[in-house]
């Protein structure tokens, strides 16, 4: 009978997402609700395992480790696409990935709220209102603010959109991102040194991959105002870290509103955890009940389409992390 591993499960929701019963009749499952937090924990625990069903991006499946696991013959992957796998060496080495579909919207919403929370100070006020205590601070009218967004694609022309609603100037930029592009949704392409020095809030959309890791560097945020803050809920290593580390203690920008970092979960002593500018999340960008719903249901259908030996999703080795390139095989 075939093992099935359901990884990084953090909330125990996987199981209750999904009818798994057909699944359950023909093979072996077990959720691990932890992380494995390095190579040889990953391989210690998936060796024995014929399928493993992936959380997005918490663990990563180099060429190494799928090397080391040689029972695996499916890994499926919630979205439709993950950086954290090496879909290539997984052909080569005769792993099939699957991924499955992803609503829109979620991770939109999400940045909104704490870009809100930042300005409003609602974490502050909330904790402060706990203690016995009253008012804390003057928040500040978004309306009256300057939004730049970095990547205006499918999600940051969502939040653009938002900050339209709310009566903002939006400026936008991305390496590719033409005025003819960024008409559709309103907004005014810019020169990313002009969106740094002219923001009020800097919100980062972009696809994590080689030429996008550190985007945000030093010099980046020295540009913004003293005033402006930061958001990222796309993937922590867009930004250099310690970089907004520095800019967030010595006041070079006003704050910083994250749901996503280089290491994750985030450690117990990490700075961020302390900084009274910084409002943070744990990752839950796309931890919403329709979006898990659509993960575990066409997961359940990629484990059975694989049983069953007709495949469905099955990721295109030559897509990599470029959006430009068809996510699942025809």
């Amino acid at each position: 009978m075939p093992r099935i591993a359901v990884i990084d499960d953090y909330l125990n929701n996987a199981l209750r997402m999904a009818d798994w019963s057909k699944i359950a009749a023909r093979a072996e499952i077990v959720v691990f609700n932890d992380h494995a937090h390095d190579d040889a924990a990953v391989v210690g625990r998936l060796r024995d395992f014929d399928i493993v069903c992936a959380m997005r991006e918490r663990t990563w499946f180099s060429r190494a480790v799928l090397q080391r696991l040689p029972k695996l013959r499916l890994l499926c992957s919630t979205a439709p696409r993950n950086a954290a796998v090496d879909v290539a060496a997984a052909h080569e080495l005769g792993i099939m990935c699957c991924g499955t579909r992803a609503p829109n919207g979620a991770t939109a919403e999400l940045t909104w709220g704490l870009i809100l929370a930042l300005l409003r100070n609602i974490p502050g006020e909330h904790q402060h209102v706990r203690e016995g205590g009253w008012q804390q601070r003057i928040g500040r009218d978004v309306s009256y603010l300057t939004l730049g967004v970095i990547g205006l694609g499918r999600l940051g022309a969502q939040v653009a959109k938002v900050g339209k609603a709310f009566g903002m100037k939006v400026l936008a930029w991305s390496p590719n991102l033409t005025p003819e592009r960024a008409a559709p949704h309103a907004v005014e392409a810019v020169s990313k040194e002009r969106l740094l020095a002219e923001a009020d809030i800097v919100t980062l959309h972009m696809v994590l991959r080689d030429s996008t890791r550190g985007l945000m560097a030093a010099a980046d945020f020295a540009r913004m105002k003293r005033e402006a803050v930061f958001i990222n809920t796309s993937r922590g290593p867009l930004a250099d870290e310690a970089a907004l580390l520095r800019a967030l203690e010595s006041g070079t920008i006003a704050g910083a509103a994250l749901d996503a970092f280089a290491v994750e979960p985030l450690p117990l002593d990490h700075p961020f955890r302390r900084l009274s500018n910084v409002v943070i999340t744990p990752h839950v960008g796309y931890v919403t009940e329709k979006t898990y719903r659509m993960f575990f249901e066409d997961t359940v259908e990629n484990i059975l389409g694989f049983l069953d030996g007709k495949p469905v999703r099955v990721m295109n080795p030559r897509a990599g992390d470029d959006r430009n390139q068809p996510s699942f095989l025809p």
